[in-house]
């Protein structure tokens, strides 16, 4: 069975930082990829930045040039650095992961919420 847990989220000023993580147990998939997602209140779950079984980065508009996702397939694990955070980015982030890179991802964690105050 294949479980994401997150971690990182928080409180913060406009134009601080954060770093979100997430690391994939159970996982059986031969290439998969890893992603971001966020939901803002009211509003429906949106895509906001993935990381290809090569290695290859995918972001939203909004946010290309301030968050940088990385991972390491050797531990299972995904990160979301978020720089120049701006309060529309306050949000519940989800972590997900599909098989290979093309398709619905199949598996999501909790969330964790991150919230910038102006």
């Amino acid at each position: 069975q294949v479980q994401l847990v997150e971690s990182g989220g928080g409180l913060v000023q406009a134009g601080g930082s954060l770093r979100l993580s997430c690391v994939a147990t159970g996982l059986t998939f031969r290439t998969y990829s890893m992603g971001w997602f966020r939901q803002a209140p009211g509003k429906e779950r949106v895509f906001v930045a993935t990381i290809t079984s090569r290695g290859v980065p995918v972001y939203r508009d909004s946010v290309r040039g301030r968050f940088t996702i990385s991972g390491n397939n050797a531990v299972n694990t995904v990160h979301l650095q978020m720089n120049s955070l701006k309060p529309e980015d306050t949000a519940v982030y989800y972590c997900a992961v599909r098989q290979g890179d093309a398709g619905a991802y199949d598996n999501w964690g909790q969330g964790t919420q991150v919230t910038v105050s102006s």
